[in-house]
């Protein structure tokens, strides 16, 4: 509550009435994955360092951003690269898309131009092993499942299918 309250400068007497008819409804958790994919058709993945497989870069969507500014700033956090959001892939349901997390969450997935290196070191460094830029016929075989599906999803975009997937509806 009182993170709420200083995000919107509101008080805490204010934002008390909150509690029963709002927070007190259980609602999916919103995050991002960036497709960031090179002139050369690669697409940067990162080593997680939880479970050692290979995934998009991304995480938990913060108050206050858009789901691609999110996306982009996740994307500069885990490998200090800065990138721009230039198409939407699509909102995937972590229920539908292997993904495995004890939370409901709803996934936006956007294709992402590089821009430059940071002149830092990552903020997030430890959440990530090792990055990596892969080709599109030539993905590591341990990728996390839950971007197993989404990575396909990306390279068709990244192909100029401009069609955004959501709820099962996008694919050709």
């Amino acid at each position: 509550m009182s993170m709420l309250a200083f995000s919107t400068g509101e008080t805490l007497e204010q934002i008390e009435p909150l509690r029963s008819n709002i927070f007190s409804r259980p609602t999916p958790l919103t995050g991002g994955d960036a497709a960031i994919i090179d002139d050369d058709g690669r697409i940067l993945l990162v080593l997680r360092s939880d479970n050692r497989k290979w995934a998009m870069p991304g995480g938990a969507m913060e108050v206050g951003e858009t789901p691609a500014e999110g996306v982009q700033r996740e994307a500069l956090e885990e490998t200090g690269i800065y990138c721009q959001a230039v198409a939407a892939v699509g909102v995937f349901d972590s229920r539908y898309c292997d993904t495995q997390s004890r939370h409901h969450l709803y996934r936006f997935v956007f294709l992402c131009k590089p821009l430059s290196k940071a002149n830092d070191k990552p903020t997030h460094a430890t959440e990530i092993l090792n990055m990596e830029w892969f080709s599109e016929n030539n993905l590591p075989e341990d990728l996390d499942p839950g971007h197993k599906p989404l990575i396909p999803e990306a390279f068709r975009v990244w192909h100029g299918d401009s069609r955004i997937f959501f709820d099962g509806i996008g694919r050709g």
